[in-house]
C-alpha cells in the first residue's frame, strides 16, 4: 500500500462501536481474532467498544498490555446513585475501560440525549481518566436544507460547554452524518473533510491553538473499500466504525488503511 503523508502529526485512532451486538461468550473469540491480526500494527490507537455486558470479558481477554484499548458506548455523569439501568465512569474504569463514546446519534435520537447532557458526561469522564469520544452530525433533512455546518457547530459548542482545557489532550471528536450510519451511504472524502475542517476551526475558536490538534474521526458506513480514500484527507484522523468492526478482517483492513498515512512521519 502506498504510504501517504499529511501535514499534521496527529496519531490516527480507529474505534469499533459494536452497538448492541455480541454476547459475552462471543466477545472472547472476536477480540482474540482482532488482536491476532493487529498486534504488529504501530502508530495507530485501536479501540473496541463492546456492550456493557461484554466489557469484563473483553478486559480479561486483552489483559493489561494489549495493543487494543477498551471503550464503552455510554456512561452516566453521576459517580453512583438511584439511576436504574445506568453505568458510571468509576464502574467503567474499574473494568479497565479507557475510552467512552458520548452523544452518539442513536443515543440522541432514540434516548433523547441532549448537548447539555453530553457536556456533563464529557466533563466528568476525564475526571475518571476516561477519554471521551464526543459525536456530532446532521440528519439527511438538515444536509439537504444546507444546515450541516450550523447543526454541527451548535452540537459541538453545546456538547463541549465547560470542558476543562487542561484535559484537552484526552478529548476525541467524531463526525458521524446521521444519514450515513448503517445505511450503506457514505459522505464523499471531500464532504467529510469539509465538515472536519469546520470542526477544527470551531475547536480552535473554543480552545485556542491546542484545539486544532485534536483528533477528529469520521463515522458513517466506514468499510475497507472507502476507508483509505477518507483517511487520505488532511482533517480526517481515523474512524468510528460500526458494523465493519464486528468482522475481524474488515476491522483490520480499515485499521491498516489508516496506518500508512502517517507511519512514515512517526517512525
Amino acid at each position: 500500500m502506498t504510504r501517504l503523508k499529511k501535514n499534521f502529526p496527529r496519531r490516527p485512532l480507529v474505534a469499533g462501536n459494536w452497538k448492541m451486538h455480541r454476547t459475552a461468550s462471543d466477545t472472547k473469540n472476536l477480540i482474540e481474532d482482532i488482536v491476532q491480526r493487529v498486534q504488529k500494527i504501530a502508530n495507530v490507537d485501536m479501540v473496541v467498544c463492546p456492550p456493557f455486558t461484554s466489557l469484563a470479558v473483553a478486559a480479561e481477554t486483552l489483559g493489561r498490555h494489549s495493543v487494543l484499548a477498551i471503550g464503552a458506548q455510554n456512561m452516566h455523569q453521576a459517580k453512583e446513585g438511584a439511576f436504574t439501568g445506568e453505568v458510571s465512569g468509576t464502574m467503567l474504569r474499574d473494568l479497565g475501560v479507557r475510552y467512552v463514546i458520548l452523544g452518539h446519534s442513536e443515543r440522541r435520537h432514540f434516548f433523547n440525549e441532549t448537548d447539555t447532557g453530553v457536556a456533563a458526561k464529557a466533563t466528568i469522564a476525564v475526571s475518571y481518566l476516561l477519554r471521551p469520544i464526543v459525536c456530532v452530525g446532521e440528519t439527511l433533512a438538515q444536509r439537504e436544507a444546507k444546515e450541516t455546518m450550523a447543526v454541527v457547530e451548535a452540537q459541538l459548542r453545546g456538547s463541549l460547554q465547560g470542558f476543562p482545557k487542561e484535559k484537552l489532550a484526552e478529548l476525541v471528536i467524531a463526525y458521524e452524518p446521521v444519514w450515513a450510519i448503517g445505511t450503506g451511504k457514505v459522505a464523499t472524502p471531500k464532504q467529510a473533510n469539509d465538515v472536519h475542517h469546520k470542526i477544527r476551526a470551531i475547536l480552535t475558536d473554543l480552545f485556542g491553538p491546542e484545539g486544532a490538534n485534536l483528533r477528529i474521526l469520521y463515522g458513517g458506513s466506514v468499510k475497507p473499500e472507502n476507508s483509505a480514500a477518507l483517511m487520505a484527507e488532511n482533517d480526517i484522523d481515523g474512524f468510528l466504525v460500526g458494523g465493519a468492526s464486528l468482522d475481524a478482517r474488515s476491522f483490520f483492513n480499515i485499521i491498516e488503511s489508516a496506518r500508512p498515512v502517517r507511519a512514515s512521519e512517526n517512525d
